[in-house]
């Protein structure tokens, strides 16, 4: 299983570099259904593999001029503190046995994986729609800044990554471009960015009690991110927008498939 887990931190990296993103969804159902590895402790490991792969993927977008600064710190630097302060005081005091619903005893792990299922439905739906293209949408705007939305909408995408791990490209690109007005091309350059930052820093929150293998993980990030490189190739002959639905749908039958197969397969 660990071999086909390798194969599956490339196809990561691959969605990453081929379609700018949505492949972090799928780095907590690697690492719980191919490594073992915990769901409580595959969230903290998902927050370095996907920070790692989405720090690289930014080079690019760097070195294009498609990331905004000002928009990175403005949007990030209060979805870095919702990250850090989850990872540190929320994820902690959730206990170990959530509730019951008769025999049925939803744990902290049980409840992780059905949180994260319901984000990767959530995100599937994003990448199935097809986007109305708008007139001047990739024209420069004068960039004005919905403060009091942009601090609620990074404060959500915090909370959200620092539970189930997920960088939140889906909610972090729309909201860049309808709540700062940034280009499509810009959003996902800036997005990424903000992946990076929020995902490395927070896992800092992560409490010294949490165990963590750091070989393990460099060896998964090195094949994420040989997987960008190869996605980044692809880019080039392949229009990553067409296979963004098909990647969609698969996201939307794994998050099913995770629901299932916690509830009523154990």
């Amino acid at each position: 299983m660990e071999i086909f887990g390798f194969i599956a931190s490339i196809a990561i990296g691959v969605s990453l570099g081929l379609i700018g993103g949505g492949g972090s969804i799928l780095t907590v159902p690697v690492l719980v259904y191919l490594f073992s590895v915990d769901a409580v402790l595959a969230t903290a490991y998902s927050l370095f593999i996907v920070g790692l792969t989405s720090a690289v993927g930014s080079v690019s977008y760097f070195q294009k001029g498609l990331v905004n600064v000002k928009t990175a710190i403005v949007f990030g630097i209060p979805s870095i503190i919702a990250v850090f302060a989850t990872r540190a005081w929320i994820v902690p005091a959730i206990p170990k046995e959530v509730f019951h619903v008769g025999e049925f005893v939803v744990t902290k792990s049980l409840l992780m994986m059905l949180l994260f299922a319901i984000l990767m439905i959530a995100a599937s739906y994003s990448m199935i729609k097809k986007d109305k293209p708008k007139a001047g949408a990739e024209e420069p705007h004068e960039q004005k800044f919905n403060y009091p939305l942009i601090l609620i909408e990074g404060g959500i995408v915090g909370v959200l990554t620092g539970l189930v791990g997920a960088g939140g490209g889906f909610l972090i690109i729309p909201a860049l471009v309808v709540l700062s007005r940034l280009p499509m091309k810009e959003a996902v350059g800036t997005s990424l960015a903000i992946i990076a930052a929020k995902s490395l820093i927070g896992l800092f929150g992560e409490g010294s009690e949490t165990i963590i293998d750091w070989m393990f993980l460099a060896k998964v990030s090195a094949f994420a991110i040989a997987g960008i490189f190869i996605g980044s190739a692809l880019s080039k002959k392949i229009d990553g927008a067409k296979l963004k639905p098909a990647f969609g749908w698969f996201v939307l039958v794994m998050g099913i498939y995770i629901i299932l197969k916690e509830t009523m397969f154990k």
